[in-house]
């Protein structure tokens, strides 16, 4: 951790909401004009789209198991030097990967491939991570230490489950029941790369349907922000003033005393107002400290 060069890191599994996080964290570094390095967890996968088929292919064939939430899938060396020289220095390197062929045409690169590792400039104010593993520790690994705010996004199961499905089938032009092979191949993955980090990770987001999600594998739509609740609990940062909190939030109320539960469609809101104050707090310690 550092007080020069934070680390935030926005972690949880695909089809998690991670993006609706990041939305928010993007309007804070805007408002507050601060400048942060910026990196997709995407891009510390080990292998390209390609390798990535032919390595689940032949995992198969040997009856191992193999997904992107796996550390044989993922450079978890990479991202902890990463993290780690940047908490030290602010800098270190970085890439990215392209998703499609308009993410792919200024680089003159196939989709499904990665840039060349590039270095981070110098003038940045802090690093933003979001992905599948900012909080991962393993016997090898200890990403999570590097992290100044650690923030885990976590629907429930079933929840997350019918958004991959729409997601997958709607956008990337997958079948169900390719999506559900995925599903249940990367489980063991889940278990023991994702789950775990939401222990560690220093504030929790929680979307819990109110409709019937009973079976995600047939549901034809994803419930509304209105059709949910949103469960945050606060781990390291848990020294809120819920008092204002729940003024601010209209029918939010505390479930337990480090649990506030928001409506669905009061999470943006809820995290400009949690998260706001605790990067303006990092950016007056890091002014502070840059001065001496």
């Amino acid at each position: 951790m550092s007080v020069k060069h934070s680390v935030i890191a926005i972690t949880g599994s695909s089809g998690a909401g991670t993006t609706t996080v990041k939305k928010a964290f993007e309007d804070i570094f805007r408002r507050g004009r601060y400048k942060a390095a910026v990196v997709e967890g995407d891009s510390f996968h080990r292998y390209d789209r390609q390798e990535m088929k032919n390595a689940v292919l032949e995992a198969d064939a040997e009856g191992r198991n193999l997904s992107h939430f796996s550390a044989e899938a993922n450079r978890f060396d990479k991202l902890e030097e990463l993290f780690h020289q940047y908490s030290e220095t602010g800098l270190g390197q970085i890439r990215k990967y392209l998703h499609n062929e308009n993410e792919a045409a200024p680089y003159n690169q196939s989709s499904g491939t990665f840039t060349p590792w590039e270095e981070i400039p110098s003038d940045t104010d802090l690093l933003f991570y979001e992905g599948l593993h900012g909080g991962v520790i393993t016997p090898e690994y200890n990403i999570a230490q590097w992290v100044d705010l650690l923030i885990g996004v976590v629907p429930s199961v079933n929840l997350e489950w019918i958004q991959k499905i729409s997601r997958d089938v709607g956008e990337r032009g997958y079948s169900a029941e390719a999506v559900t092979h995925t599903i249940l191949r990367r489980m063991p993955d889940y278990v023991q790369y994702i789950t775990p980090q939401f222990t560690n990770s220093h504030i929790n987001f929680q979307r819990v349907p109110l409709v019937d999600t009973s079976n995600p594998f047939i549901a034809r739509d994803i419930p509304s922000p209105d059709e949910s609740l949103v469960v945050i609990r606060f781990n390291k940062y848990r020294d809120q003033d819920y008092t204002y909190l729940l003024s601010m939030i209209h029918d939010s109320f505390m479930s337990r005393p480090n649990t506030l539960v928001v409506p669905g469609g009061k999470m943006g809101f809820a995290m400009q107002i949690i998260f706001r104050p605790i990067v303006s707090e990092m950016m007056e310690k890091r002014r502070k400290a840059m001065e001496f």
